[in-house]
């Protein structure tokens, strides 16, 4: 084994910070842009046909682009953030760009799961647009919303892996650096291991979350 264990703890730190991070700042983007994508629909509290189908359209074209591309297609953009396009910062940058319209997605389809009577009760009730969203919708869709997050934070995981493919650092750098490029097999089962419980952690704790909510 060419690496020791605080290499190891190490590349799990950067890790943990870069998806840490991006989800952070993903959220930031992707909670507003997709209730934005919601009540702009037809039919919805602020219906909007061209600002409905502007996001719709720079959503799908984010997530239509794999991730190892867009890092590298942003990298310029990268640089003049951060001041560089190598490093747990510099990966930061793409895995905000790939998580945020996902986000949006996921938040969107779980506030679509409320009950239109929710709304209309709202309405009956003479709350504003406003109220009738934060109130109303995103409470009701809360425990959803858990659910989303969750499924996004493991996705970051696995992006900040493949992050390491291009010197983002954190496991999937280590992976590749030690365990692929030098052959070392028990490095690379080490990162495959503490992946897999990370997400297993992950997963486990935004379900039990998620049921905690739904039960008040």
């Amino acid at each position: 084994m060419l690496v020791d264990s605080q290499q190891i703890l190490d590349a799990l730190v950067e890790t943990l910070a870069m998806t840490g991070f991006s989800l952070l700042f993903s959220t930031l983007i992707g909670l507003p842009l997709g209730v934005l994508l919601v009540i702009t629909r037809k039919g919805h509290l602020w219906e909007n046909a061209i600002i409905f189908n502007i996001l719709n359209g720079i959503v799908n074209l984010f997530r239509s682009v794999p991730f190892i591309i867009l890092m590298v297609a942003i990298v310029p953009l990268t640089r003049l953030i951060v001041g560089t396009s190598i490093g747990t910062a510099a990966a930061v940058v793409p895995l905000v760009f790939y998580a945020g319209p996902y986000i949006a997605r996921l938040i969107e389809n779980s506030l679509l799961e409320v009950d239109p009577g929710v709304i209309e009760a709202a309405e009956a009730m003479g709350a504003t647009p406003t109220q009738i969203i934060f109130k109303f919708i995103v409470p009701e869709a809360l425990s959803s919303l858990v659910l989303s997050l969750t499924i996004a934070t493991v996705g970051l995981v696995g992006a900040s892996a493949m992050a390491g493919a291009v010197g983002g650092g954190g496991l999937g750098d280590l992976a590749i650096t030690y365990g692929y490029q030098r052959f070392d097999t028990v490095v690379m089962i080490i990162t495959v291991a503490i992946l897999v419980v990370l997400v297993q952690g992950l997963q486990t704790s935004g379900n039990i979350l998620s049921k905690k909510i739904r039960r008040r």
